[in-house]
């Protein structure tokens, strides 16, 4: 029998054609957003409107993402997307913790590593940016170019920063994304590069502790009374992200398989169970439940 609160199951994930009953056992979802309510380029109006079922039984549901960007900037994202307000309570990013991390260290000269689309996440900060042969920090939000660029074309870039010692904040652990039917690169990918370089990268994000404690702050306030972290839910779609920090925050899991793994575990809009269950045990990941994507 599976018990809600445990943080893994008994066995095998339980499989879910409909959310409905078993979203009932909880009173608060920590949903991720890229891979589960929209792939960049459209939203799922079945995962939206299981949101907002939940809301309307009295559930309260945070938005949390590795978003590089300040959440002001996401919602606005999800609003071009028409994602409803109706659908969460709140929204909790990576870029909400890079600006803190950034503005802790605001005395060093600073190297943005990453695209313009990116740079809100330095608003209200007053930093010494320089070129990067002279960055003693490292602000990396992602690839300029992640439509045509990999890890690779920046192996000479991460090997001077290596050389001057400086150190790295990665504003979103994501190694890919989906952008419609395609996967890019994200800050992960570099951040890994560099730490194999012996380089130093302070991380922002899924799966690390502090965006799951804001997250659940968020989560009180919504609710207006402490929600117990045994009846709380992450939902989301990335094994290395999602559920490894579900697990590491002691929060049940349910993984949604048509996001970025989903070219491997999905097969003709069924779960691939053998699949699945072998990249749970790989990534040392239990989920307490499994769907193909998220439907009330």
């Amino acid at each position: 029998m599976l018990t809600p609160g445990s943080g893994f199951p008994a066995g095998p994930p339980r499989v879910l054609l409909q959310a409905r009953e078993f979203l009932s056992e909880y009173d608060g979802i920590l949903c991720d957003i890229w891979g589960v309510v929209h792939n960049g380029v459209r939203s799922w109006p079945d995962a939206c409107e299981a949101l907002y079922q939940f809301r309307e039984g009295g559930g309260r549901v945070v938005l949390i993402s590795n978003a590089p960007r300040p959440s002001a900037s996401v919602r606005e994202l999800l609003d071009h997307l028409k994602v409803p307000h109706h659908s969460y309570d709140d929204i909790v990013t990576s870029g909400d913790l890079t600006h803190a991390m950034v503005a802790e260290r605001a005395d060093r000269k600073a190297f943005h590593l990453g695209p313009e689309r990116d740079r809100a996440v330095f608003e209200g900060l007053n930093l010494h940016m320089v070129d990067a042969d002279e960055a003693e920090l490292v602000i990396n939000t992602g690839l300029f170019d992640d439509d045509n660029e990999t890890p690779d074309d920046y192996r000479e870039m991460l090997a001077c920063f290596r050389a001057s010692g400086a150190e790295m904040i990665c504003a979103n652990p994501d190694a890919v994304v989906e952008r419609g039917d395609r996967l890019v690169y994200c800050a992960g990918a570099l951040a890994d590069a560099y730490e194999k370089l012996g380089g130093t990268v302070h991380w922002a994000g899924k799966p690390h502790a502090p965006i799951y404690d804001e997250a659940l702050a968020r989560l009180r306030t919504a609710a207006g009374h402490p929600v117990e972290r045994g009846r709380v839910l992450a939902i989301g779609d990335s094994l290395r992200t999602d559920l490894a920090g579900a697990m590491s925050s002691g929060l049940d899991a349910l993984f949604i398989a048509s996001g970025i793994h989903g070219n491997e575990m999905v097969r003709d809009a069924a779960l691939d169970l053998p699949t699945l269950e072998r990249s749970f045990r790989e990534a040392g990941v239990e989920p307490r439940a499994a769907m193909t994507r998220l439907v009330w």
